[in-house]
């Protein structure tokens, strides 16, 4: 095989496990609040139908979507709803977030209506997940000469792997994330722009379809759009780093002065 083709899928793949990454880290904080409310021995059982559900919408959504890759109406859709959860996550920041009236919500839930609540918030995960995973991935060179419904074998495999480390990440690593996103949550919107980037990406590849004909449908392909895109989002994933890192700094450092107030007047 064409070491250029096992560095694009390889490079991929990467970018998938940061983004699985930082999804998995959402969907578990969400399943987290949504649970709180309930007794410990419940909420074990609640996290486990919830992780349960992860795992099964999302390759199911994976399946299918890969017959419906194909349809320029089904990418253009992708494209949008990638688009408005960058969009979504933007405006729901800029509004007061009142967490006691959310967790006031849920306490009035039982058990099984919090498992309903938390399998919903798995779907809607689910088809962030796979939409990234198929925007990523449909841009790849087909490799092997077998397809899954409408996509090449190996970027259905590409997809995947995305999808089960994703599940890995929520099982094993999301308190890890958590804990990163807390201590810099810039990177939060960083990841949120990269969502929106790849719509970007998917759009592209939507107005190139040969039964939309907007853009040459050789557009996609072209080296110059791929090294745009891949440096876009970079610069996103690097600045993210960067500017949570230093703003990390800052509040700690805030933190740092807050304790010590206490002790000058003390003294």
């Amino acid at each position: 095989m064409d070491i250029s083709i096992l560095l694009e899928y390889g490079w991929v793949l990467l970018v998938l496990i940061g983004l699985e990454g930082i999804l998995a880290a959402d969907n578990a904080v969400v399943m987290a609040v949504m649970v709180k409310h309930l007794p410990d021995k419940q909420q074990k059982r609640a996290l486990f139908y919830g992780l349960l559900g992860a795992f099964v919408f999302r390759f199911a959504t994976l399946f299918l979507i890969s017959f419906l890759v194909d349809v320029w109406q089904v990418q253009a859709i992708g494209a949008l709803y990638l688009l408005y959860i960058m969009i979504h996550h933007f405006i729901k920041k800029r509004k007061e977030t009142d967490k006691v009236k959310v967790t006031a919500r849920n306490k009035q839930s039982g058990f099984w209506a919090t498992v309903a609540k938390v399998e919903l918030a798995d779907i809607a995960f689910a088809i962030d997940s796979m939409l990234a995973a198929v925007a990523l991935a449909v841009t790849l060179r087909p490799v092997g000469d077998f397809t899954i419904g409408g996509i090449n074998g190996g970027q259905f495999m590409v997809m995947f792997m995305g999808g089960l480390i994703g599940l890995i990440i929520i099982r094993f690593a999301a308190t890890w994330f958590v804990k990163l996103l807390n201590q810099y949550p810039t990177l939060e919107d960083a990841a949120f722009l990269i969502v929106g980037w790849v719509g970007v990406k998917l759009a592209v590849h939507t107005l190139a379809h040969p039964g939309v004909a907007i853009i040459d449908e050789h557009f996609p392909e072209l080296g110059l759009w791929k090294t745009i895109f891949w440096v876009v989002l970079l610069g996103i994933a690097v600045g993210g780093y960067f500017i949570s890192k230093k703003k990390g700094s800052v509040a700690q450092e805030v933190e740092k002065r807050k304790a010590e107030k206490p002790q000058s007047k003390a003294e």
